[in-house]
């Protein structure tokens, strides 16, 4: 097979960088397309940030993207945007204490909102989301709460035509203590290419066991993102094999698990692309629901990927619950390397 033609798009570029080296970057770049925060201030509306808790020392980081100089900002309902004509970037913040409104409701109204601003900027198609949800394993009148969260966004996909099973968007779902229902995503003017993980269920075929709804994310996807290069957005992965929790209570049996899944979702990418994606070589996030739990974690993914690995000494560690109350340790990722999708 060979790869075809890269699209002609302006390039799509991503940054970790610390606070104090986004803020002068954005100083200098006064057009500069947007961040996701890790432990930054609230006040930065280019950077809305992930409300919870970092394990890690040194400054607090952003995921820094880069885009054309001619940037818009907008709103459209509830949904704050960034776009240059063909990349979008946007954040929700629903208070559900403010808005009066149940868990499933609340998902359903900003998904519905997310998807007229993407109809109003014209990209179209979600690259990746971040979904963060306080009380996560939290009972909701008799359903937890992430179940109500699967059912509202399920339900706001399926309304607005969007792909809900085959094809959807790389996501990842995390609780924090507290705050709002915050929502980031990345879009674009071209779908991506979802790809799935040999050893696990999809998500979206899920058995009824798991909720009346399934979840709505594919394990990863691979976007051209301009430039002759290919992003891999990496969904949220634990420590699941078809569609069941292995290791129950193991943090590093469960670390272990995760990293295997990373490696055959990577495998399973570098099939459909000329670009070479290695688990040493990651932007990750790394969640851990006990924080006492980070160092471990830390000292494990050292052990098993060498200290000096990019995977490692990039990785933004948060104290967050898992999707599953059983669940310990998750991790999601991005990386782009040269190449092109394969046709």
């Amino acid at each position: 097979m060979t790869a075809r033609l890269p699209l002609t798009t302006p390039p799509l570029r991503v940054q970790r960088l610390s606070l104090a080296q986004g803020l002068a970057l954005a100083t200098d770049s006064p057009a500069l397309f947007g961040a996701l925060g890790y432990g930054t201030p609230d006040g930065l509306a280019w950077m809305p940030t992930v409300n919870a808790r970092v394990l890690t020392d040194g400054p607090p980081m952003a995921d820094v993207w880069h885009a054309s100089e001619h940037i818009e900002s907008g709103t459209t309902g509830v949904v704050r945007w960034r776009c240059d004509g063909h990349w979008m970037l946007g954040a929700i913040d629903l208070d559900e204490n403010v808005e009066q409104s149940g868990v499933a409701a609340l998902a359903e109204r900003a998904y519905r909102d997310l998807f007229a601003a993407l109809e109003a900027t014209g990209c179209a198609h979600l690259l990746r989301i971040w979904n963060y949800l306080p009380q996560i394993n939290g009972d909701g009148g008799g359903l937890e709460r992430y179940r109500q969260f699967n059912a509202g966004r399920q339900q706001a996909f399926v309304d607005a035509g969007q792909a809900a099973f085959d094809g959807a968007p790389a996501a990842c779902a995390l609780g924090i203590h507290q705050g709002a229902l915050s929502i980031r995503f990345l879009a674009g003017r071209t779908a991506p290419l979802a790809v799935e993980n040999p050893r696990q269920v999809s998500a979206y075929r899920y058995p009824p066991a798991y909720g009346p709804r399934a979840p709505t994310f594919s394990r990863a996807a691979l976007a051209e993102i301009g430039g002759g290069d290919v992003a891999l957005f990496i969904s949220g992965t634990a420590s699941i094999v078809g569609h069941e929790t292995v290791h129950v209570g193991q943090l590093l049996p469960q670390l272990e698990e995760t990293l295997r899944n990373l490696a055959a979702v990577i495998a399973a990418a570098n099939a459909r692309t000329s670009a070479v994606f290695d688990l040493s070589a990651l932007d990750c996030v790394v969640y851990v629901r006990h924080a006492a739990d980070a160092p471990l974690v830390r000292q494990a993914l050292e052990a098993a990927l060498g200290p000096a690995a990019h995977t490692v000494s990039h990785a933004v560690y948060l104290e967050a619950d898992i999707c599953r109350q059983d669940l310990l340790v998750e991790i999601e990722a991005h990386a782009v390397a040269r190449g092109a999708l394969l046709p």
